[in-house]
């Protein structure tokens, strides 16, 4: 592990390398998921995903509420407490938290396990048979909870490498025990089959949890006399102190986790009934709105896998800098972050505009949802603003920052749902103008406050190159697909082949891609810096 062989202080852009490893991690949990829910549902068919997916909001919430924001402060701290070589502080931190959320953990574990009858009594969850779903889950509350301060703390040392290695782990043993189990109960009924997939929440996360002990323990051994060392000087922090700043840190971070759940709920309200008040039926109001919620959504968010990797990467390195006094370090990691989001996020939005209708057809068998898909593919760059933004503005101590403009923001997407999506002439499209509206808003609040704080503006000559590239690529695009247009399937792939290449090119001629770029970026840089080099493109 490479990583723990450097010293506490880091460079400027090791966070690159973090990012990295969590975006490859994302997509290998993805694509293993994507697979599991293709033979899940062969095994169980659709009621019994129906039955499986009842109890699954309720663990959501239960592990949202038990943990979500606690491993962003673990990791804040332990990132102060390593820039500053205090590494008995460090460690006594990850202790209580540890503690803390075995607490937390036990309690909404044994809630969610007493409590199922109660949701199932008072008409919470529709259908009984999803009882036996509920309890399935509820170990996996206590066992994801207690992993979380194992994440935290790991992650405050900027290694990313064991949490990207527990959740390829917990996906893989979910997977696996969730289509055995399922099948195994298959002959006792639906409600048993939806329960043994249930069980592969559980026994992921303690095997996620096995290999994030696994890391814990190297790292223990590697910095031993340097902790023993520290613990004889230092003055022991009382865990009431820690506990305190914990929560003070985390409660934001879970707030803005609960907002993604109500602001959801919200559409689903809302949306259905404004398109019915702009004349369309019921049918197609559901319609519609699967098209944006199951279509749209989806794919916005697995444009962003890299800049949400890269949100997590950036609290520690930017809490390690602010811990030190390092503003210009600051300066730089945020500067670094927004150019390589701008150069990830902008091609990818102007890519699915161009191929939305292809994408609806070929892959969700929905032309349908062309429109939603393309008015959606705006968002991609300003989520991906949005998510980085908020790492930053996280790192710096700053996390009710993101949540206060999370909900100026909702309260705007909530007005103009209510407004734009009754008008016979815009339908779904209005929501999907909302949700953008939604995303800029409070990515465009982050960048004011991130401004005020570190004085760090987004470059606007910089995106306006990173524009024009991706605007060249879209150009190509368009006129391979219409050139291809009996290829089919190979019609997308054709595209994105010839995307790639068109936009490097462009963006480094026009000097939105220079050679220093390249050099922060671990492991592929270097190559794609070589044959750039081949071509006379940087000299």
């Amino acid at each position: 592990m490479k990583e723990q062989n450097e010293t506490p202080v880091v460079n400027n852009h090791k966070f690159l390398k973090g990012t990295m490893i969590l975006t490859i991690s994302s997509i290998v949990v993805k694509v293993i998921g994507a697979l599991n829910w293709i033979i899940l549902s062969r095994v169980m068919g659709g009621e019994g995903i129906g039955l499986y997916q009842m109890g699954f909001p309720i663990y959501l919430m239960a592990i949202t509420v038990s943990s979500a924001g606690i491993p962003v402060a673990i990791s804040i701290i332990t990132a102060e407490k390593i820039a500053k070589h205090d590494y008995a502080g460090a460690k006594r931190v990850f202790n209580v938290s540890l503690r803390l959320l075995f607490c937390t953990g036990l309690f909404f574990s044994g809630a969610l396990l007493f409590g199922a009858q109660w949701l199932v009594d008072n008409h919470w969850i529709r259908d009984a048979r999803a009882y036996y779903s509920i309890i399935a889950l509820a170990p996996a509350v206590f066992f994801v909870t207690f992993l979380s301060s194992f994440r935290g703390y790991l992650q405050g040392w900027q290694i990313m490498t064991p949490t990207a290695a527990s959740e390829i782990t917990e996906q893989l043993t979910r997977v696996f025990t969730m289509i055995a189990f399922a099948y195994m109960l298959m002959p006792y009924g639906l409600p048993y089959a939806a329960a043994g997939a249930s069980m592969g929440a559980g026994v992921g996360a303690f095997c996620g949890l096995m290999v994030l002990w696994w890391f814990y323990r190297r790292l223990k051994k590697q910095f031993k006399l340097e902790t023993v060392k520290q613990a004889v000087d230092s003055v022991v922090e009382p865990a009431k102190m820690i506990i305190k700043r914990l929560v003070y840190l985390a409660l934001p971070v879970s707030i803005s986790s609960l907002m993604l759940p109500i602001v959801s709920n919200l559409d689903l309200l809302i949306v259905p009934a404004r398109l019915e008040v702009a004349g369309f039926n019921v049918s197609q109001a559901t319609t519609f709105f699967g098209y944006l919620t199951g279509m749209a959504v989806p794919l916005v968010n697995l444009s962003t896998i890299l800049t949400a990797a890269l949100a997590i990467s950036l609290v520690p390195a930017i809490s390690e800098s602010r811990i030190l006094g390092d503003t210009l370090g600051i300066k730089e990691k945020t500067k670094t972050a927004f150019r390589v989001a701008a150069i990830i996020t902008i091609p990818c939005s102007v890519g699915l505009f161009v191929l939305a209708e292809k994408v609806a057809g070929m892959i969700y068998n929905a032309p349908g949802a062309a429109p939603a898909i393309q008015t959606m593919s705006m968002a991609i760059f300003l989520l991906g603003i949005h998510q980085v933004s908020t790492g930053i503005l996280q790192g710096m101590g700053k996390t009710t920052i993101p949540v206060i403009n999370m909900i100026i923001a909702a309260s705007v997407k909530v007005s103009l749902n209510w407004t734009l999506t009754a008008l016979p002439w815009m339908g779904i499209k209005g929501a999907a103008w909302a949700t953008v509206a939604d995303i800029g808003i409070a990515a465009l609040l982050n960048l004011v406050f991130i401004y005020r704080h570190t004085g760090f503006s987004l470059p606007i000559i910089g995106v306006v190159k990173t524009m024009v590239a991706a605007t060249a690529m879209g150009i190509a695009v368009h006129l391979f697909l219409l050139a291809t247009s009996t290829w089919g399937v190979w019609n997308i792939l054709g595209g994105i082949i010839i995307a790639v290449p068109v936009y490097g090119v462009v963006l480094t001629l026009i000097g939105g891609l220079q050679r220093q770029d390249l050099e922060e970026v671990p492991i592929l840089g270097h190559k794609i810096l070589a044959l750039g080099n081949r071509f006379g493109l940087f000299k």
